[in-house]
């Protein structure tokens, strides 16, 4: 079996499966249509609820999830094809017996292996098709002049890019600081000097500090911390921002057609990133609270309340090319259009660009010497 035919069984799993009503082939989610659409028929159906929240976005009790305290309801165990080489934890169909990971394109004998974990509690849904994904990142390829041009013609005749959700945390936390610090008013003296034999006067610039202290308060709305290991976090940061106000509650429609991703970072961790998050943020309101010209902080003390979570999916475009025994994986945020990946360089280019800028540097040299 060939990577593509492999590539191909890598088909989503029946939770993500919903027969069309009149000729019992899989209906898809169709990106920015809100609705489910036969390709083999043609029948569509509107998903309930689309384009409107039907009810908020229930919020999880953090420390009741550390606690293993969260009711049953919110947990579930889904089966998972763990990759052996960047370790993605993808959902996958129980018929499929060979894959390939679709975030590092490393061929995967599937097992039986588990996944339990909190349910996600919203989706954002692709606004993007494959064919407006593909031309994004077609187009970020042709900018890169230096891409090796292989490259290039192979992602645009390539396989179809894979649609996965991609698991986020998101936290809310009320936090309330108290801090010492200085606070530095800038002030000038003048000062007289000798230079080259002559008296001359120069104006040197002081800070008078003084001791401060203080409180302030800030309530944190939807920290987002990539909960996956499988893709590089410097990619998908760049892909921000993302829309979480057009969060919709979970419902397994949306990912139909799609693949979802599962956490691979706990709970916990997560909360580590997002208090290092906030910690900057405070640290930045202290700045601005103590005020004046400079500031120094001596000592912060946080305590945070009312922390609450969820499991959120957002969309993204991938595609993961081996070209010449090297992986260039290339990320489209699903709703924007936005490119990061691997940066491919074309050592034959550079080399043709080297040697023209030498060739335009000795005309130019040239022209100087006869003109003079």
């Amino acid at each position: 079996m060939t990577l593509t035919e492999q590539l191909d069984a890598f088909a989503p799993d029946d939770e993500h499966r919903f027969p069309c009503t009149q000729c019992g082939a899989d209906f898809r989610f169709a990106p920015g249509e809100g609705k489910l659409i036969c390709d083999h028929c043609g029948a569509e159906e509107l998903i309930e609820g689309d384009g409107y929240k039907t009810h908020p976005i229930k919020e999880l009790d953090f420390r009741a999830a550390i606690d293993a305290e969260l009711p049953e309801q919110e947990i579930e165990e889904t089966r998972v094809l763990q990759c052996p080489n960047c370790a993605a934890q993808v959902e996958f169909d129980e018929k499929d017996h060979a894959a390939e990971c679709p975030f590092c394109a490393t061929p995967v004998v599937t097992d039986t292996g588990t996944h339990r974990h909190i349910k996600p509690r919203g989706v954002l849904p692709f606004s993007l098709d494959e064919r407006s994904a593909r031309k994004a990142m077609t187009d970020w390829l042709g900018r890169l002049w230096f891409a090796p041009n292989g490259l290039q013609d192979y992602a645009r005749k390539g396989r179809k890019m894979q649609g996965i959700y991609v698991p986020y945390w998101t936290f809310d936390a009320d936090t309330k600081s108290r801090y010492d610090g200085e606070r530095g008013t800038i002030y000038y003296e003048t000062r007289t000097v000798t230079r080259d034999g002559k008296h001359v006067q120069e104006r040197v610039q002081k800070i008078r500090w003084k001791r401060v202290s203080g409180r302030v308060a800030r309530w944190f709305d939807d920290v987002l911390v990539l909960a996956s290991r499988s893709l590089p976090k410097r990619y998908t940061d760049a892909l921000e921002p993302w829309d979480l106000a057009a969060l919709e509650p979970y419902r397994p429609e949306y990912l139909a057609g799609f693949r979802a991703e599962g956490y691979t970072i706990e709970l916990e961790e997560g909360y580590g990133e997002a208090r290092q998050h906030m910690a900057r943020v405070i640290e930045r309101d202290v700045k601005f609270d103590i005020g004046g010209d400079r500031q120094r902080i001596h000592d912060i003390d946080t305590a945070v309340s009312d922390v609450t979570f969820k499991h959120v999916l957002l969309p993204v475009w991938l595609a993961a090319y081996k070209y010449r025994g090297k992986t260039y994986r290339f990320v489209v945020n699903g709703r924007t259009g936005r490119v990061q990946g691997e940066r491919p360089w074309s050592a034959w280019k550079i080399t043709i660009a080297v040697i023209l800028g030498l060739i335009v540097a000795a005309g130019v040299g040239y022209l100087i010497a006869i003109n003079q």
